[in-house]
């Protein structure tokens, strides 16, 4: 028997339950902060003006490809706390379809608490990039 796919939002479910661990909010953003040091970063000749999200004070850059029918990511920041916050975004999208990623928004800055410890200008950084990902997706969509 073939075990079923998780779909995004399970995934996010999960991705929530895993930080959820860390109790202290503090300690908890550090750990997201030491987990984006290791997202792959694109290469060089990527980060262009073209892949970078607007909308962000730090500098962030997006790179997406499609493959196999699923969407992936690579990203970098100039500010490792903002690389720890889009590599959470990054981790919950990648690999997923893209209707999926056009349909589920995600809430774990809210669920993990971080929402109160974020400045409006990053959180707004995070809607442009959560936008950024979207417009990716879109493209391979069937509508």
């Amino acid at each position: 028997m073939r075990m079923a796919t998780m779909n995004l939002a399970d995934k996010q479910t999960q991705l929530i339950a895993k930080w959820r661990v860390i109790e202290d909010p503090q300690e908890r953003l550090a750990a997201i902060v030491a987990r984006g040091k290791k997202w792959p970063p694109p290469a060089n000749e990527d980060r262009t003006e073209a892949t970078r999200v607007p909308g962000c004070v730090s500098r962030v850059w997006l790179v997406g490809a499609w493959e196999n029918g699923r969407c992936h990511f690579q990203m970098d920041a100039d500010s490792p706390l903002v690389k720890g916050l889009v590599a959470l975004l990054c981790e919950l999208y990648d690999g997923e379809a893209p209707e999926e990623i056009c349909d589920v928004e995600s809430d774990l800055i809210e669920a993990l608490g971080l929402a109160r410890q974020l400045s409006p200008t990053r959180l707004k950084g995070l809607a442009s990039v959560r936008l950024a990902i979207r417009a990716f997706a879109q493209k391979f969509t069937a509508s």
